[in-house]
């Protein structure tokens, strides 16, 4: 799982996201807070004075300004705070910053200048403490969000790795939040799925096991018929023979199945023969038709699996094209990896086509052992190996096994 589909992640972004919109909300507000109370403490206060001062100072009377607070009109005004605009003013002199209110009368211009004003300073203090707590309410958001997400997770991560055991733990199973109810729904759902899939294998193998000695008999009563019959019942004694044989490896493959072998622990299979065999085997199919049934060497490779179930897929393939195709050729090809099988018969119906591609069992194509594409398909998951079937330029089907 890569670290951006992380539950845990996202539940920590979701609460740094929500931090940071939370704590930026709460510093525009603060920021504006602080913007009127410095309209309302420093600039009205200049207002003020100047109401007061300015008429005393046309009037020719002495201008006693509060302490800090300096008052100059026309050339006094100093050099720095001269051909200000009207209004309030933060201007820099050396290392003091001073307030300055600019205005014009019918004397000329005046500036009230705010020596001693403390509320930069506060303001700097101010800023600095919503900084500090923008931060730690951020990193607070951040440790609360990982504990939370380590709480939410670990059950979740912990009932993951229950399903491959028979029952859910039961600390999960007894919970009565959601995460309780979602282990005792999936604990059910796993015994009833266990259930079937036991069921089936049981009955497939069960029934496999049964069918072996019927067909010993048979193939061993068509045997000496073979040799010891006339000319006439020797034909139908082969075909006997030849359907039990069948039938004898289907139930094989159906026990392989069932069993579900470890492929890893099997010894290597050359596909090269397997294929070559397949196609003398059902050569008998196109006897009397015109029909060419070729074998095409390739490069030669090995996988590890049972020899049964590669015969069975690359076989099923092969007799359902010989027994399909009525004129013309069909041709096993070994590639880099792979096996096709193609031919010069009808083709597969769309809806035949549709139900393979879903992974359905197809109507189709399920003569001989009973295999069909469906069991050939399910021969190529077990295996590992891709399954794909494609229409042949010119018609016909074309089929491909690749193996890993």
């Amino acid at each position: 799982m890569r670290p951006a589909d992380s539950l845990r992640r996202r539940i920590v972004v979701a609460f740094l996201l929500f931090g940071t919109g939370a704590s930026a909300f709460f510093a525009l507000t603060a920021a504006l807070a602080i913007e009127g109370i410095e309209v309302q403490l420093v600039d009205k206060r200049l207002e003020a004075a100047v109401a007061w001062a300015a008429p005393r100072q046309a009037a020719g009377l002495d201008v006693d300004m509060p302490a800090g607070l300096r008052f100059h009109r026309n050339e006094a005004i100093p050099a720095p705070l001269r051909n200000l605009d009207d209004g309030v003013h933060k201007i820099d002199v050396g290392s003091v910053r001073l307030h300055v209110l600019a205005g014009h009368d019918a004397r000329g211009g005046w500036v009230l200048v705010d020596h001693e004003s403390d509320y930069d300073k506060i303001e700097f203090v101010v800023y600095s403490m919503f900084a500090a707590v923008f931060l730690g309410f951020v990193l607070l958001a951040a440790l609360l969000g990982g504990f939370l997400g380590k709480r939410v997770v670990a059950p979740m991560r912990e009932l993951a790795q229950s399903v491959g055991m028979d029952t859910a733990p039961p600390e999960l199973t007894g919970r009565a939040d959601e995460l309780g109810v979602l282990a005792r729904a999936l604990e059910a759902h796993t015994s009833a799925m266990r259930a079937v899939l036991d069921r089936e294998r049981y009955f497939t193998g069960d029934v496999s096991h049964e069918l072996r000695s019927p067909l010993t008999v048979i193939m061993g009563a068509a045997e000496i018929l073979i040799q010891d019959a006339t000319p006439a019942i020797r034909a139908p004694a082969e075909r006997i023979y030849r359907a039990a044989h069948e039938a004898a490896e289907c139930v094989t493959v159906l026990l392989l199945l069932a069993r579900a072998p470890e492929l890893g622990a099997q010894p290597p299979v050359a596909i090269e023969h397997v294929a070559e065999d397949e196609v003398e085997k059902y050569r008998p199919l196109v006897a009397g038709k015109p029909v060419a049934l070729r074998f095409v060497e390739g490069p030669a490779f090995e996988v590890r699996a049972p020899r049964e179930l590669c015969a069975a897929a690359i076989g099923n393939l092969v007799r359902n094209a010989c027994q399909y195709t009525d004129a013309g050729e069909v041709r096993v090809s070994l590639l880099p990896g792979g096996v096709v099988v193609e031919d010069t018969g009808p083709g597969l119906p769309p809806a035949v086509v549709a139900t393979l591609g879903r992974g359905g069992s197809p109507s189709s194509g399920s003569g001989g052992t009973g295999l069909g594409l469906a069991l050939t398909r399910r021969i190529c998951d077990f295996l590992g190996a891709g399954f794909a079937y494609e229409p042949r330029e010119g018609g016909g089907s074309r089929f491909t096994i690749s193996f890993p």
